[in-house]
């Protein structure tokens, strides 16, 4: 017999992403962001390359549409607000991966606050992820 804590909200688990065959494929992200808008995968991906080009301002946009994106997936998934989103759940990662990206863009373009939020609400859903992501 499993036991649920009942004090603490469940484990959010997305559906798969649409996108992430493409994506694992080596597809071009804007291409494949463009033919899957609702990919929070393809968003944090093109937030990532664009941090890494030093393009902050774009990255900003690309994280922060993945993670507009990622709050209505969670949200019909069942999630209310909090709770954990386990990294180890693949298609979670999108989700993830733009906050990540979110937090790291803020704070390049000198939004403390919202850098620091970011950071706490990646840790508040999976530490495991904070920790992979560096944040």
């Amino acid at each position: 017999m499993s036991h649920q804590n009942l004090l603490e909200p469940p484990e959010t688990l997305l559906e798969v992403d649409p996108a992430a065959a493409e994506l694992l494929s080596g597809a071009d992200p804007a291409i494949t962001a463009g033919r899957f808008p609702q990919s929070a995968l393809a968003w944090a991906t093109l937030a990532e390359a664009a941090l890494a080009a030093g393009f902050t301002v774009e990255a900003y946009a690309y994280a922060r549409t993945g993670y507009h994106r990622s709050l209505d997936q969670l949200r019909r998934a069942g999630w209310k607000g909090a709770g954990p989103v386990p990294f180890r759940h693949e298609p979670n990662r999108g989700f993830l991966r733009s906050v990540a990206a979110l937090s790291r863009a803020a704070g390049a373009i000198g939004e403390e606050d919202e850098r620091a939020r970011c950071a706490q609400f990646l840790r508040d859903s999976s530490p495991e992820a904070a920790d992979a992501l560096g944040l």
